[in-house]
């Protein structure tokens, strides 16, 4: 199962982003989403499961969702220290026990297994601005393992 994940999209769908999730059959959206029409357009491409972020208001969105695609349980919060998360977000995650822990925030891709979960940003993905490089992230699951590729915009 590929899943497309994308974060730090602050109101704005990259057109490139309708190519590289073509064939996805989900996505994860890992929050400062921007305008909730972000959300409908990503879902025209595939389901999509999105969180919200510090900078969301007015959306109905949760903080955190738990959901389980082609066997693995992925874990999607915005703001999360993959070496030292906070205390709130540490408890979810040792209660949840994921495979997966979603997140974005820092506008930098992140792909690292630690404690045997893997912790994955797929980086900012907003209006190019302050030469941030912008990029989402495919998430390809099989009974073999899991792969990450990053894909620029």
């Amino acid at each position: 199962m590929k899943i497309g994940v994308i974060s730090d999209t602050h109101g704005y769908l990259d057109p490139k982003v309708h190519d590289l999730f073509a064939g996805v059959e989900h996505i994860l959206h890992g929050g400062d989403i921007g305008f909730a029409s972000i959300i409908l357009e990503l879902e025209q491409i595939a389901p999509v499961t999105a969180v919200l972020g510090n900078n969301d208001y007015g959306m109905t969105f949760r903080e955190t969702e738990v959901i389980e695609l082609a066997g693995k349980k992925i874990l999607v919060h915005h703001i999360v220290h993959p070496q030292r998360p906070a205390e709130a977000i540490q408890g979810r995650i040792e209660r949840a026990k994921p495979d997966v822990v979603v997140f974005g925030h820092t506008h930098q891709p992140f792909n690292e297994v630690i404690g045997g979960c893997l912790f994955l940003n797929p980086g900012y993905a907003g209006k190019p601005r302050f030469k941030l490089e912008r990029s989402v992230a495919i998430l390809s699951c099989a009974p073999t393992g899991m792969t990450v590729e990053f894909a620029m915009l």
